[in-house]
């Protein structure tokens, strides 16, 4: 019966280390702009290959 104890006071003190974690992270700022990496994805090729159209055609010359 003392292993039931133990076990329960073990998972609630995981538990609030998580619940702990995940407050801390939303307070630092974790979870405020979820839309823009998303699209910043998709323009990252645009750019990158502009930049190097110019570096490559540069060294051709």
């Amino acid at each position: 019966m003392g292993i039931i104890y133990l076990m329960l006071v073990v998972s609630l003190v995981i538990a609030l280390f998580f619940l702990a974690s995940f407050l801390w992270a939303a307070k630092s700022g974790q979870y405020d702009d979820d839309y823009s990496p998303s699209v910043r994805i998709l323009f990252d090729d645009e750019k990158n290959q502009t930049s190097n159209n110019q570096t490559n055609g540069s060294r051709e010359v």
